[in-house]
């Protein structure tokens, strides 16, 4: 739409400025002057050079569309058998905001700042490798000897970026990046285990487990302790692995 608005304002000067010289040349043209034929001369090669110059500019600024050559290499690293139900899941959006000043020659300050909205999506669930129970065949019913703590199984996050300022000596950097995300999901983090995230996910495990038992006629011993392990929130381990790689790239 702006390249047409320039083509259309560029055709107009154009249209105008050959009206001009053309008057110009007719009244040039009303005396014997060899000087005066001389300036008209000069002034249609000036048009001539003029249109030449715009045509190749508009040509130039003509939109091509982007060449883009992408490639990926996907290694699978390590794979390995889980056990892992998914009991609760939070969406949060974390306003985030970095500011970091500088002293350059050690008396000029230097400030970079960056404002970052954090959308993610936490995934709170339980681990079965972790359960310890004992069964009761006789009587029916299934004793929780020890229940594992809830787990933040996954943390997806997007990051958006917003009112970014940087000077030309204090610029942002591949690992003030990285570090900025690394903050902004370890707040997302903090503010799941403080959310009611552990309360909802104990209370779907309890209400699982209770129904499973009972379609196999068998009887939950103490179903408390699941509740009291709502207090006790962790963060996968697996998840943390991941964070540490991402900081190392």
């Amino acid at each position: 739409m702006k390249m047409n608005k320039f083509k259309t304002v560029l055709w107009a000067f154009g249209i105008l400025l050959v009206v001009f010289l053309g008057f110009f040349f007719y009244q040039m043209t009303q005396s014997q002057n060899i000087n005066s034929m001389m300036t008209i001369l000069m002034l249609i090669l000036g048009l001539i050079l003029g249109g030449v110059i715009a045509f190749l500019l508009s040509k130039k600024m003509t939109a091509q569309p982007a060449v883009i050559t992408e490639s990926s290499h996907t290694i699978a690293e390590s794979m390995r058998k889980v056990f892992k139900v998914v009991a609760a899941e939070g969406h949060f959006n974390e306003i985030y905001n970095y500011e970091e000043t500088t002293k350059l020659l050690n008396f000029i300050p230097s400030k970079k700042k960056a404002l970052v909205i954090v959308q993610a999506k936490v995934l709170v669930g339980y681990d079965f490798e972790k359960f310890k129970w004992e069964v009761d065949e006789q009587n029916r019913k299934v004793k929780l000897l020890s229940f594992p703590a809830p787990e933040i199984l996954s943390t997806e996050t997007d990051y958006k970026y917003y009112n970014i300022e940087e000077q030309f000596f204090n610029l942002f950097s591949k690992e003030d990046l990285a570090k900025i995300q690394q903050n902004g999901k370890r707040q997302v983090i903090e503010a799941a285990k403080k959310s009611h995230l552990p309360e909802v996910a104990a209370e779907q495990m309890r209400t699982l487990l209770t129904e499973l038992l009972e379609g196999k006629n068998f009887f939950l011993e103490n179903p408390a302790q699941i509740s009291e392990s709502k207090n006790q929130i962790d963060y996968d381990k697996m998840n943390q692995n991941s964070d540490k790689i991402s900081n190392q790239i």
